[in-house]
């Protein structure tokens, strides 16, 4: 569990009904981005001897996490866009997923030329919940020829199973801040 992120969890955090944690303020909308450096540093620790050529993520909420990380590891960082755009052409890697907070099926794409066979690619999140997002990365990297070498997550609600069913495929998933029960205003680590 890492320090910094449990507190401002505990202080700035809001829990709304259907189990959701608005983290807004620091993580998902508005950035601390002191807090986002120390994330970054303690992803970047976790997977040092992984030899990391890149960090993979999804659009929106992904990318300050993995970009913090991508920056201390000193690889680039990619992400999954959920919509296509007419300047990314036909060459891409495609994968469906489930959004557990708005609760619909998006398309996320990466262009074939930015992840490559071989390349050892780290995910990286915000958060974890059913595991949808992560396995649309991690379907992208198989296509891609490249593999996983670990997911590091900032908040994992453990009391869903997506952490459950990543680590059951044998993925190191590594969350700085994992949940066990969610109340009407609290939560439990």
């Amino acid at each position: 569990m890492f320090e910094p992120l449990i507190q401002k969890i505990q202080k700035e955090g809001r829990v709304y009904p259907g189990h959701i944690l608005k983290v807004d303020s620091f993580l998902n909308h508005q950035v601390d981005t002191t807090l986002m450096e120390q994330i970054g540093t303690e992803f970047a620790r976790l997977f040092e001897h992984e030899q990391v050529d890149k960090v993979l993520t999804i659009e929106a909420s992904g990318i300050c996490p993995a970009l913090t990380t991508a920056i201390a590891l000193h690889v680039p960082m990619v992400f999954a866009k959920k919509s296509g755009a007419k300047n990314m052409g036909e060459s891409l890697y495609l994968a469906t997923v489930h959004s557990y907070t708005y609760d619909r099926d998006y398309v996320i794409n990466v262009a074939k030329e930015y992840l490559k066979p071989s390349e050892k690619v780290l995910i990286v999140d915000d958060f974890l919940a059913n595991g949808q997002a992560v396995l649309g990365l991690l379907d992208l990297i198989t296509q891609a020829g490249a593999s996983c070498v670990g997911v590091g997550i900032c908040v994992e609600k453990g009391f869903q199973e997506g952490g459950a069913l990543l680590r059951k495929k044998g993925l190191r998933v590594e969350s700085l801040a994992c949940i066990s029960k969610m109340h009407d205003t609290s939560v439990e680590f």
